[in-house]
């Protein structure tokens, strides 16, 4: 007579709880990076906010704008001050010659909190503005300087952010997007 088994024996039950534990161990940090890529992409979209003031600035004047505020947009376009603008994940924005430069914290992931990240502009050689995020590539021919020959971005452009957590737009050896 054959006995008939009934449920599953330890080592089996042990198997799918070690798979289960592998798994878990391989997604939570992948799971991790991709939430502080949202963060992180958060103040990209309050940074868009302030590139057509500086473009156009810079089509008025040939000059990378010191500040928004000096540059009028404040008053023209009713913009708040960029070093109060501030979001879930983003302490600040500020504008150095032409570059925004974005602070990240508040909710902020403890990874990125008090990190920044640079928007520079360029102009290529047919005289047209091109934004380059993080270490990305600019576009060959470009130049960061404005008729004064000061480059944008002159004072401040330090990028803390780790490649991994940075668009693909933005990091090392990426070409920027015209």
């Amino acid at each position: 007579m054959t006995k008939i088994q009934k449920g599953f024996t330890l080592i089996e039950l042990m198997i799918v709880v070690a798979i289960i534990g592998i798994l878990a161990a391989i997604a939570i940090p992948a799971y991790q990076d991709y939430t502080i890529r949202a963060q992180v992409s958060e103040g990209l979209t309050l940074a868009g906010d302030y590139k057509p003031a500086i473009a156009e600035t810079f089509a008025q004047t040939g000059i990378w704008p010191e500040t928004l505020l000096e540059a009028g947009y404040a008053d023209a376009a009713g913009a708040v001050d960029p070093t109060n603008k501030a979001a879930k994940y983003v302490t600040g924005l500020d504008i150095d010659f032409g570059t925004i430069v974005i602070t990240y914290g508040n909710q902020a992931n403890g990874k990125i909190a008090t990190q920044t990240l640079s928007i520079k502009p360029y102009v290529n050689p047919n005289g047209d503005l091109v934004w380059v995020c993080g270490r990305a590539t600019a576009p060959a021919g470009s130049v960061e300087d404005d008729s004064t020959g000061t480059a944008s971005g002159a004072v401040q452009t330090t990028d803390d952010l780790l490649d991994k957590y940075l668009p693909a737009v933005c990091r090392t050896g990426a070409a920027a997007a015209p």
